[in-house]
């Protein structure tokens, strides 16, 4: 179940996010150095890296062991389960972000950009909810 609790940003500790932090800086510095030797088109494929998301799926796997930990269970599968829903989210939200990417790149130039940016927007909404709420119409089918 996708939940937003307020009350998981209190277990996130100072480290956490530190590490995320010195992760999410070197992959952008990574794709500076990939953007000076192979020129900026390549170097923005880099930079489009999610560069948090590693470190935030160990983390989310971490926390929920914890989790289960506390009430007297292995929360190993529990763990591994969130981290995996958290990609798939993750990886519908990148398709959303390439059609927002298509749609700028081809209907921006000469035209309103609030207009074209506000559509896009709209765009990637609807493709990644119907996407996500697609993906749980199949899975329950395949139950």
């Amino acid at each position: 179940m996708v939940e937003f609790r307020l009350a998981s940003l209190k277990e996130t500790k100072p480290h956490e996010y530190a590490i995320r932090f010195l992760f999410g800086g070197l992959c952008t510095a990574l794709a500076g150095l990939i953007a000076k030797h192979f020129g900026p088109g390549i170097g923005g494929l880099f930079l489009a890296f999610p560069a948090i998301f590693p470190a935030a799926a160990s983390l989310i796997e971490s926390h929920e062991k914890e989790r289960k930990a506390r009430i007297g269970f292995d929360g190993t599968t529990r763990g591994r389960m969130a981290a995996s829903l958290d990609s798939a989210g993750a990886a519908l939200g990148c398709i959303g972000l390439c059609a927002f990417a298509l749609t700028v790149y081809k209907w921006l130039p000469g035209r309103n950009a609030y207009l074209i940016i506000s559509v896009a927007t709209i765009e990637w909404l609807l493709l990644v909810v119907g996407s996500w709420e697609l993906r749980k119409l199949l899975y329950r089918r395949l139950q």
